[in-house]
C-alpha cells in the first residue's frame, strides 16, 4: 500500500511540473525555430535572437529595465539594511507591529499596491502644479508647473516594493549576531560608525546580498506596479513585451522572454546556493 502511494505522488508531482514548465519549456524550443510558426518547427535557427539585439524597442527597454532594477537595487538595499538595523534595535513591543506592516506589501496583490502608487503619484502632481504656481510667483526662481509620471515615478515605485524584501533578509542575519560584539568593539575604541563598518556589516553580509539578489529578481520581472506608474515616456522590458502580444505573438518575444527566464533563473539559483552555503557553516560552528 505504502508502494502504491509513493507511486501515485510522484506521478502527481510530475504531472504538476509538466503543467508548471511545459509552456515554458515550448516557448524556448520555438525561440530557435526557423521559422515564424508557433506551432511547425522548420528546423534550428538564432535568428530570431538576432533580431532580436537590432530590435531598437526591444533593447530600449531592457536598458531602461536594467537600470531600473540596478538603482532600485542599491537604493533598497542602503535603506532597508538600516531600517533593518532600526527595527532590530527596538524593543519587541514596537518592533512586532512594525514588522507586520513591512510583511504587508509582500503578501498584497501587485494591482492594488500599482493603483494606490499611481493614485498617490497623481495626487502629488496635482498639489505640485498649485505649489510651482505659488512659488514662482516670488520671483526667487522657476519651478516646472507640470509633473507626469515617467522614469521617476517609476524608479520610486520600484523602490518602494523591493525595501520590504531587504528587510526580510537582514533581520534574521541581526537577530543571530551576538549583542555583545558591538559593545566590546565600542569598549575597544571604536566610534558607532566603525563598529559598523568593522562588526556588523560582515556579519549581516550575507543577509544583504540576499536581499539585493532578492530585490533585483522582483523588480526585473514585475508588470503590474510598472504598468501603473511608469506612465507613458517609460517602458520596461515587461511593458513593451505585452505591447507586442497585443497583435501577434512574434518569435522575438520567445527569444526574449527565454533570456529573461533564464535570468531569472540564475539569479534564484546563485540565492538558493548562497542560502545552502550559509547554512551548512552555520551548522559547521554549532558542531
Amino acid at each position: 500500500m505504502s508502494k502504491n502511494n509513493s507511486f501515485l505522488n510522484r506521478l502527481f508531482m510530475a504531472l504538476v511540473f509538466i503543467f508548471l514548465y511545459a509552456p515554458i519549456f515550448l516557448l524556448i524550443i520555438f525561440s530557435f525555430n526557423a521559422g515564424k510558426s508557433n506551432a511547425v518547427w522548420q528546423g534550428f535557427s538564432l535568428e530570431w535572437y538576432g533580431k532580436l539585439l537590432n530590435n531598437r524597442l526591444i533593447m530600449q527597454s531592457v536598458y531602461t529595465t536594467l537600470l531600473v532594477s540596478l538603482l532600485a537595487t542599491v537604493i533598497a538595499t542602503i535603506a532597508g539594511t538600516f531600517a533593518a538595523i532600526g527595527f532590530f534595535a527596538m524593543r519587541r513591543k514596537v518592533r512586532e507591529p512594525l514588522m507586520t506592516v513591512n510583511n504587508i506589501p509582500m503578501m498584497n496583490a501587485d494591482i492594488v499596491t500599482g493603483v494606490s502608487l499611481c493614485l498617490l503619484f497623481v495626487a502629488f502632481f496635482n498639489g505640485w502644479g498649485s505649489f510651482a504656481a505659488w512659488f514662482n510667483s516670488l520671483g526667487l526662481f522657476h519651478l516646472p508647473t507640470r509633473l507626469t509620471m515617467g522614469f521617476g515615478t517609476l524608479l520610486i515605485a520600484h523602490i518602494t516594493f523591493n525595501i520590504p524584501y531587504v528587510i526580510l533578509s537582514v533581520g534574521p542575519k541581526l537577530r543571530q549576531m551576538d549583542k555583545n560584539l558591538v559593545d566590546a568593539a565600542m569598549d575597544l575604541g571604536c566610534t558607532w560608525m566603525q563598529a559598523f563598518w568593522k562588526v556588523i556589516l560582515p556579519e549581516i553580509k550575507p543577509g544583504i546580498v540576499s536581499g539585493a539578489l532578492t530585490a533585483f529578481t522582483m523588480s526585473i520581472d514585475d508588470f503590474v506596479i510598472s504598468y501603473f506608474t511608469a506612465g507613458s515616456s517609460a517602458s520596461t522590458l515587461a511593458m513593451t513585451i505585452y505591447g507586442m502580444t497585443k497583435k501577434r505573438v512574434s518569435p522575438e518575444i520567445n527569444a526574449i522572454s527565454t533570456l529573461l527566464f533564464v535570468t531569472v533563473l540564475v539569479l534564484l539559483a546563485i540565492i538558493n546556493i548562497r542560502e545552502a552555503r550559509q547554512e551548512r557553516l552555520r551548522q559547521t560552528r554549532l558542531s
